[in-house]
């Protein structure tokens, strides 16, 4: 999976391919505008990807405060400010997707 292909299963696909990690599964369906689709993949899963991810969302919602205990879950930094939110989700995308 890279990132061409998360971005071609959003253009095309009605729901992420299952065999998607948890954390890629959420942003496809952050995305596509379906946030509690997208915080049920992130909770689901305990790694530090999805928490970064879990964090995004939050941080997306306006809840900062429990956005910034994901991004430490997740061993990463809140964004600086004028970090986009479209930035950050390419940004944590492109890095689970290896590209």
């Amino acid at each position: 999976m890279s990132f061409a292909d998360l971005q071609l299963s959003l253009a095309r696909d009605a729901a992420p391919p299952e065999r998607w990690p948890g954390p890629v599964r959420a942003l496809w369906h952050e995305a596509r505008g379906d946030w509690d689709s997208a915080h049920s993949c992130a909770q689901e899963d305990e790694s530090r990807e999805a928490s970064w991810v879990h964090a995004y969302l939050h941080r997306k919602e306006g809840d900062i405060g429990n956005a910034g205990y994901w991004y430490a879950r997740a061993g990463r930094p809140v964004p600086a400010r004028g970090v986009t939110l479209g930035g950050e989700w390419e940004a944590i995308a492109r890095a689970l997707t290896g590209g």
